[in-house]
């Protein structure tokens, strides 16, 4: 997956996990957050955990078909979450 554009504009990226379904999300360098694409009644949802505290920033209602809909639409709902 590529780096979303109102991420890299705050000096963001994402890199991949060591397990295929996280994705790290890094500004200035630091992984601030963890996105975690998890099954869920026969699809997909994103789990979003801030790393310095574990707090929960997803929708757990938020289901998508497949898992790059899921990462996309975490990273759509931390964008919304930020503000950004």
């Amino acid at each position: 997956m590529t780096t979303p554009d109102w991420l890299q504009a705050r000096g963001g990226h994402l890199r991949p996990g060591i397990r295929p379904e996280i994705t790290w999300v890094l500004i200035d360098g630091q992984p601030l957050y963890k996105l975690e694409v998890r099954p869920a009644a026969g699809q997909f949802s994103c789990a979003i955990i801030q790393t310095h505290n574990g707090k929960r920033y997803d929708d757990p209602k938020a289901i998508y078909p497949t898992a790059p809909a899921a990462l996309a639409g975490g990273l759509e709902q931390l964008r919304n979450v930020l503000g950004w």
